[in-house]
């Protein structure tokens, strides 16, 4: 049986991983299903024949406004936050050479919590209304993720170079310290403030509306294109520096570059989904255990289990404890606890 399959476009020519591409093209179609059918799911139930209609306005004026406009653009938004994430962990794994990494570790997602929780505490009166509108919010939360993501940088950077393990390190410590300033921040503001932060700190995609697709949408496909294009330095990271070195390459600037790009994405994603916990640890584990550890196909599969597990733990959110909605990173960090202390005692064995 042939490992590989090849195909030409016209002029040029394709080799694949054939394992790699059937999986890649089933968790596609899996992807697909489920939106479907998270579509037709919720108060009010519309079968898949007229989920399909109304994504095409060809249903009911009600169905195609459920579809439409209200479950659709969150359903895109847990899609793509969750490939986001995915992609973030892989290639903090990646540079770290550790799969125990993720967003969680390093601090990116307290950062995007932190001036969050701050955001709803300073632009708050004492009739707990926003004195400055919610759609600065994203800003605000991107903008913490990206600023302490280069603070743990910098603080990791000694003799010339960052090692791998004192990033780990400084991002533990730094990830602590934001975390008890975010509470500090919540325990002093209203409780307005910090009923509504804990939610999104929590992670949330409800209420998501097309204007928020439509902004997290260019972000996250522009920041993919310019990963693919640094899957084959990722490659060599994984396998360590020594081999980046004898390549030509350049192994701080591209650990810096890749950092960046992996703050972008789970800024990004944090920005407008919140806090949705232990996705950047568990999707890239997984797809490597499917795939292998290429980055030319663990990163698209990362992506698109990412999703996944974004949309199936938003479906249970909205529907398990109706007309009660749960926030979706209850979910994740309910399946990715279990997950990350099964990864450490595989370590631990080894």
């Amino acid at each position: 049986m042939k490992k590989n399959v090849s195909f030409r476009l016209g002029k040029l020519s394709f080799l694949i991983n054939k394992r790699s591409f059937i999986t890649t093209v089933g968790l596609t179609l899996l992807i697909i299903l489920l939106i479907i059918v998270s579509l037709g799911i919720g108060q009010m139930k519309i079968s898949p024949i007229h989920v399909v209609k109304a994504i095409f306005s060809a249903s009911t004026d009600m169905e195609n406004l459920v579809v439409q406009s209200f479950r659709m653009p969150r359903i895109l938004l847990s899609i793509l936050a969750g490939a986001a994430l995915a992609m973030s962990g892989a290639i903090l794994q990646g540079i770290i050479r550790n799969p125990l990494a993720s967003p969680d570790i390093i601090g990116i997602t307290g950062g995007a919590s932190f001036t969050t929780v701050a955001f709803l505490a300073l632009y708050s009166d004492r009739s707990n209304t926003l004195t400055l509108s919610i759609h600065w919010l994203p800003l605000a939360s991107f903008i913490g993720a990206v600023v302490i993501g280069f603070l743990v940088y910098f603080l990791a950077w000694k003799n010339g170079g960052i090692a791998p393990i004192r990033l780990v390190l400084i991002g533990v410590g730094v990830s602590a310290a934001v975390q008890a300033l975010t509470t500090m921040m919540m325990l002093l503001g209203p409780i307005f403030t910090a009923s509504r932060a804990n939610i999104w700190i929590t992670g949330s995609v409800n209420g998501t509306n097309w204007t928020e697709v439509a902004t997290l949408a260019p972000w996250i496909l522009f920041l993919t294109f310019i990963l693919f294009v640094y899957s084959r330095r990722l490659n060599m990271h994984d396998l360590g520096e020594e081999l980046v070195t004898n390549a030509g390459g350049f192994v701080q600037k591209d650990r810096f570059i890749l950092l960046l790009l992996s703050t972008a994405l789970a800024g990004g994603a944090v920005a407008f989904a919140g806090g949705v916990g232990f996705v950047g640890l568990m999707a890239p584990h997984m797809a490597r255990r499917l795939v292998g550890s290429s980055y030319g196909v663990l990163l698209p599969v990362s992506a698109l289990l990412g999703g996944t597990i974004v949309l199936v733990a938003d479906l249970i959110a909205r529907t398990a404890f109706a007309p009660l909605e749960v926030p979706v990173g209850v979910f994740t960090s309910a399946i990715g606890a279990p997950y990350f202390i099964y990864l450490l005692f595989k370590s631990r064995n080894k």
